[in-house]
């Protein structure tokens, strides 16, 4: 795909501020006579998370066709459509699309967006389309009815969920379950009748609940993720805690934070390798001995962080027992995932190890846990929604 104008740019990002997840393709004048559009990666990867269609698991050839109901969006009508998903015999079956009648809304090489709603592709010209000035008028047209529509069915759980906040907070300090850096955490999820466990998936309906200690200053985890072992030197955490780990009391282990910007006391640091798309931990003498996929810690960001409460609340003590005082939320959704690779670079987003043997012999991580700095959730995400719940 083409470079994007400045103006597409703009319309791009007002998308973005809406929360509204799209994907873009170029047709080709070649495309246009012929009928026929490459669906690109972006393009493949959007109708697999919308659960539309599955290049991978198509067949090749007419027979294997996938139709789809789809509507083209104009500043005043909604035109019929249909998406013709499939992969031809010739040219190993480059994946292919088609919105039935769309030479009549666009151009060669302007660039489209396409939209997914209950079951329909919305596909509109982001080059021609005023998409500003259709949003900010009072009366409706079909682009601000639709984004509407997604934001209305989006926002109906956050609202839910921030409603239920609200009455926890009501009911002033709330003593913590349990005795643990984890408690406000725990707790929260415990007065929101979640069940406590270690499932990677968000917690309350599709969103991540992040609590924290609001004058702690602490970083906020972002997730844990194990490295990827079969391209690691180091081939468990167990290898990483005899060679780095470290005696306290009884105990033998390694809990501490590692950076891009400086080695930490036991010399380990992260080095991000962005012509083999690895992040890398790194030892001077055992060198890069342990790595991650930058698409693995992509990916995980995403399923992680699609849409995520991060919740602060005052920490008080009474009567010898932590309670919490939940306060305000920030909602941010959709990570900007390229932006990952940039903040752990400049050490905004750094890793912490939890390595531990048990006196059984066994070891256990919790992490390894990445984490990012207060104050920079900014920086990875669009700009946020903040409420207040006292």
């Amino acid at each position: 795909m083409r470079p994007l104008s400045d103006q597409e740019l703009e319309k791009l990002k007002i998308f973005t501020e809406n929360s509204i997840e799209l994907c873009l393709i170029e047709p080709t004048k070649t495309g246009l006579e012929k009928s026929i559009m490459d669906a690109t990666g972006p393009v493949r990867a959007f109708l697999k998370g919308a659960m539309v269609h599955d290049y991978e698991l198509q067949s090749q050839g007419p027979e294997n066709k996938v139709m789809y109901p789809a509507l083209l969006i104009t500043s005043e009508l909604l035109l019929p459509s249909s998406a013709s998903l499939y992969r031809p015999n010739t040219k190993k079956g480059d994946p292919r699309i088609w919105f039935k009648s769309l030479g009549g809304l666009c151009q060669a090489n302007d660039i489209l967006g396409i939209l997914h709603f209950e079951n329909t592709l919305y596909v509109f010209n982001l080059t021609k389309l005023d998409v500003k000035t259709l949003l900010d008028q009072a009366h409706g047209n079909p682009l601000k009815d639709i984004v509407s529509e997604i934001r209305r069915a989006t926002n109906r759980i956050a609202d839910e969920l921030l409603g239920l906040l609200r009455k926890i907070a009501a009911r002033g300090p709330v003593p913590s379950m349990v005795n643990a850096d984890t408690s406000i955490g725990r707790t929260l999820e415990t007065l929101l009748g979640i069940d406590i466990n270690s499932s990677k998936q968000p917690d309350y309906k599709g969103i991540e609940l992040k609590s924290y200690r609001d004058k702690r200053g602490n970083r906020k985890n972002l997730f844990a993720q194990v490295p990827d072992w079969p391209i690691s030197k180091f081939k468990s955490s167990a290898e990483i805690l005899n060679a780095f780990g470290y005696s306290r009391g009884e105990d033998y282990k390694l809990y501490c934070t590692v950076s891009a910007i400086v080695r930490n006391s036991q010399g380990l640091m992260l080095r991000v390798d962005s012509d083999d798309q690895k992040l890398y931990e790194n030892e001077a003498s055992a060198g890069d001995f342990i790595a991650w996929k930058l698409e693995t810690l992509h990916n995980r960001l995403l399923e992680k962080h699609s849409e995520t409460f991060w919740i602060a609340a005052d920490s008080v003590q009474i009567d010898g027992i932590e309670h919490f005082q939940y306060k305000k939320v920030e909602h941010t959704k959709k990570p900007i995932v390229s932006q990952f690779d940039i903040l752990v670079e400049q050490g905004v987003i750094t890793l912490d190890h939890l390595i531990k043997r048990k006196p059984t012999g066994s070891v256990v991580e919790k992490g390894p846990i990445f984490k990012i700095k207060p104050n920079a959730l900014e920086m990875l995400f669009p700009p946020s929604a903040a409420y207040n719940l006292i």
